[in-house]
């Protein structure tokens, strides 16, 4: 179910980037918009881990720089049947963690230097496997997609109101002009809402993972609570990465969190059966 509406929520996307592209340049432009579109998901497909991972500093890590850490994950990747991906650490104190790469060859996890210091081994270990379940559920492709739609809508609506569109008579003007308007509003509705979905997801994974999904309710309980005190300098547009949202902010701002509420993904994990 959660692929479907993945499916159909990227569908969406897609349309409202052909519809804006379509208005600001016609065929032409609707054209244009898919091809740079394209052009714009392989550069983040296969580059996005080295321009995350500078983006935070993060530095790569050997068994002998972060044994606990390279355990966890080593352990993990066996039991979730994955290739043990390359570990980081960010510096920083906000406790927080995520996955990149193209595929589970070319995985990344990274995990802040406070997330170290406030869990215990078994929260370690349920983010950890919150994090390799992106990677089992190759997550990281489907973000980098959402997010460069998403952000492709976002450029060519601007650029529609600044210079205008094609032929407003054709198809009706204030129509054309009230897709524009609201394509964006959309396009970051949707991104959010593919986020979502993909978090509860990883969150169970990581709980069949790591067959602790209590420890992992515990380790997001104390996240959330840290994050909020604690911030986290970088760019908005890679919140949706975090284990918990790393960027804070109220009002309509909510309605755009890549994150559900951190309460329901706890109460969702006590009530699994059958796990420890």
């Amino acid at each position: 179910m959660n692929m479907l509406k993945t499916v159909l929520l990227m569908t969406v996307l897609t349309a409202a980037l052909v519809l804006v592209g379509g208005w600001v340049g016609g065929e032409g432009g609707a054209l244009v918009a898919l091809v740079v579109a394209g052009a714009m998901n392989f550069g983040s497909y296969f580059f996005s881990d080295k321009i995350v991972l500078r983006m935070y500093r993060a530095r790569e890590v050997t068994r002998a720089e972060a044994p606990v850490l390279y355990e966890v994950v080593e352990s993990l990747s066996r039991r979730a049947g994955l290739p043990v991906p390359r570990v980081a650490i960010i510096p920083g104190q906000q406790p927080n963690a995520f996955a990149t790469g193209r595929n589970p060859e070319h995985a990344v996890v990274a995990a802040t230097e406070g997330i170290l210091q406030i869990l215990d081994r078994e929260e370690l270990e349920g983010v950890m496997a919150h994090e390799l379940a992106h990677v089992r559920n190759r997550d990281m492709l489907i973000s980098s997609v959402a997010a460069t739609l998403a952000g492709a809508i976002m450029v060519l609506s601007r650029f529609g109101l600044f210079f205008g569109g094609g032929d407003r008579d054709r198809g009706g003007g204030a129509l054309a002009l009230l897709v524009v308007i609201l394509a964006p509003i959309a396009a970051m509705i949707i991104q959010a809402a593919i986020s979502r979905s993909r978090e509860f997801a990883a969150d169970a994974g990581g709980a069949e993972i790591s067959g602790k999904p209590r420890a992992l309710a515990s380790a997001l309980q104390k996240l959330e609570a840290t994050a909020r005190r604690v911030p986290l300098q970088g760019n908005p547009a890679t919140a949706h990465m975090f284990i918990v949202h790393p960027f804070r902010g109220g009002g309509i701002g909510k309605l755009f969190s890549t994150h559900p509420p951190t309460e329901e993904r706890v109460e969702r994990l006590l009530q699994m059966r059958g796990l420890g």
